[in-house]
């Protein structure tokens, strides 16, 4: 079980330990983040091992929606940190094994990869349309 430390941001403050942020304010609420931004919760790590386990927890969960049904407010939408700190254990707890997360993350790579490479064949595909098409098109003279 990792330790960690969650607060809210203050640029005042300095932090030493393995560290990142979490965005709680807009529908982007729990995102984690490599750099800090106005509206977000610092958690900070007593070792590195443990930052990147929860970083890409947190990732996952944030592209799964999962902090969505947490936010608050019918304007700015955003999280509270009681309830952002409720969940983050309970996914941890849940978790088997910690390595489970990156076995997740190369697979989601991996389907990221295949997604960017059919991306590029459906633009290759379009482009040749397009070549199809101009031969039949008409010239018109202006």
């Amino acid at each position: 079980m990792c330790t960690f430390l969650l607060k809210s941001y203050s640029p005042k403050q300095e932090i030493l330990k393995p560290h990142f942020f979490i965005l709680n304010k807009g529908n982007n609420s729990g995102k984690p983040l490599l750099s800090p931004c106005p509206n977000c919760f610092v958690i900070q790590f007593e070792n590195q091992e443990d930052k990147e386990c929860v970083y890409w927890l947190l990732w996952c969960m944030w592209q799964s929606k999962a902090f969505y049904r947490l936010l608050r407010g019918s304007v700015i939408p955003f999280i509270n940190i009681k309830d952002f700190h409720k969940v983050l254990l309970q996914a941890l707890n849940q978790l088997p094994y910690p390595d489970m997360v990156f076995k997740v993350v190369e697979a989601l790579n991996n389907i990221e990869t295949l997604e960017n490479e059919y991306l590029q064949k459906i633009n290759l595909l379009k482009d040749a349309k397009r070549l199809v098409m101009r031969k039949i098109q008409p010239k018109y003279e202006i």
